[in-house]
């Protein structure tokens, strides 16, 4: 008894600890970008591009976390359902930061697309964004295709991976608004969350 009861006052402080380190990472690095003083030479819609970005790149933390249930209170079939809602904020996320650069400078946007730009950070923004969106349309088409769901899984886990690394790479080229520190630190979780979900996932699939 006394065992149990000194248990049970943990699950609390584990729990605030979780949310609390995973709202640091997430609203620190919008803030600390929110105080950069280059915003102050930007226009209000390349503004809000670049934060439709950093967006973007806090939800990739928050997906593994999701679907791998662990976030307290959020675990099971809720916390898949919150994934789902969080994959397409993160569809409208990216759909907005590239709205946003293509209201400001149309040439660089369809320079970036074709793979001419001069940024290197460009290309490996674009193959992110084209990973995005076929994961998104896998997702809201998964019963028409008909694929199985370890096919589906191995689909999503694939695309994934590669939005994981297009996306890192190509915000920490970035020299913009995100304060180096807490955008190196946000991009170091993400990688190290997501690859911890896919390795459990590689582990469950053996064992079946």
């Amino acid at each position: 008894m006394p065992e149990a009861s000194r248990r049970l006052p943990a699950l609390p402080v584990r729990a605030g600890l979780i949310w609390t380190g995973l709202a640091a990472a997430i609203l620190l690095p919008v803030a600390l970008a929110a105080a950069s003083p280059l915003l102050q030479w930007r226009q209000p819609v390349y503004i809000t591009a670049g934060f439709a970005g950093i967006i973007a790149m806090s939800l990739l933390l928050l997906q593994p976390l999701l679907a791998g249930g662990l976030l307290p209170g959020l675990r099971g079939p809720r916390g898949r359902k919150l994934h789902r809602r969080t994959g397409a904020l993160l569809v409208s996320a990216v759909i907005l930061h590239v709205a946003g650069l293509w209201i400001t400078s149309p040439p660089d946007v369809i320079d970036a697309l074709l793979f001419r730009s001069p940024t290197p950070f460009s290309a490996w923004g674009v193959i992110a964004m084209a990973a995005v969106f076929a994961a998104g349309l896998l997702a809201l088409f998964r019963g028409r295709l008909r694929l199985s769901p370890r096919a589906w899984r191995r689909a999503h886990v694939g695309l994934v991976l590669v939005i994981v690394a297009g996306s890192v790479v190509h915000a920490l080229l970035i020299e913009g608004t995100m304060e180096w520190v807490s955008k190196v630190v946000l991009c170091v979780a993400v990688v190290l969350v997501t690859g911890q979900e896919v390795g459990k996932l590689k582990l469950r699939g053996r064992g079946r």
